[in-house]
């Protein structure tokens, strides 16, 4: 079994793009309850921006709370309705926890794990033990991204013995679904500050519009620039530098 890299890789807390696990909902009546965590991710898939993983917890009145308000996976609502969504949540007082990985500190990273798996393992079950630290749970569900013995291997290293559930499209289920609101909320706040730092609006997917945008990136300020803002080990990368090399080529 793959092992995860050892704990001095495990806290991406710098200046460098990331942010300490913050944990909302602490204090409200539902952290003295038992309930379920889901987990779920945001930017995974996008060249540009972070990679967030998000914990949810509810028991069955939240859940309920939550079906109410027409939580459901953030693939399937618009932006403005997955933030709205988490202003939401997060006025409920319904503790969650976000794990915010920037581009530098995720570029670092994947070069030494060079496995995106065991970093969304780390990063599930970062989220999970800052949850739990303020709220109880029997079962802890999450959407099946690889190696469940990754996830379970992370929580036991830190003293963590749950029920922990790994299933396909693991979204259809409540918390899980509130988990990925949650990472998409924060996702596209970190998109926007990001955009607005850099002075160029970053594109979100990893599409031919995403590879034009980096090949300015590049002209600009090289790989050291798009470093910054974007997980280079997309193919994106190469293809920008080739867009910059015929623009050159002119």
């Amino acid at each position: 079994m793959t092992e995860l890299l050892p704990l001095e890789f495990e806290t991406p807390e710098t200046d460098r793009g990331a942010t300490k696990p913050r944990s909302v909902g602490a204090s409200s009546a539902f952290a003295s309850l038992s309930g379920r965590i889901g987990t779920d991710e945001s930017g995974k898939g996008d060249y540009f921006g972070p990679l967030v993983i998000a914990a949810a917890w509810a028991d069955p009145a939240t859940e309920d709370l939550l079906r109410s308000w027409g939580v459901t996976d953030s693939k399937k609502l618009s932006d403005g309705r997955a933030r709205s969504l988490a202003a939401e949540m997060a006025k409920a007082g319904i503790p969650t926890s976000v794990v915010a990985i920037g581009p530098e500190r995720y570029n670092d990273l994947y070069a030494k794990m060079r496995n995106l798996n065991r970093l969304l393992a780390w990063g599930h079950a970062r989220a999970i033990e800052n949850l739990l630290e303020k709220a109880n749970a029997t079962e802890i569900v999450t959407d099946q991204f690889g190696d469940e013995s990754l996830v379970r291997k992370a929580l036991l290293d830190k003293g963590r013995q749950v029920n922990l559930i790994q299933m396909h499209q693991g979204e259809r289920d409540i918390v899980v679904a509130a988990a990925s609101v949650v990472a998409r909320a924060e996702f596209l706040k970190r998109m926007e500050q990001l955009s607005h730092t850099i002075g160029v609006e970053l594109l979100k997917g990893a599409g031919p519009g995403v590879d034009q945008v980096a090949a300015r990136i590049l002209a600009r300020g090289g790989m050291d620039l798009l470093g910054t803002v974007a997980k280079c080990h997309f193919k994106n990368t190469q293809k920008a530098e080739k867009i910059r090399g015929s623009l050159r080529a002119r």
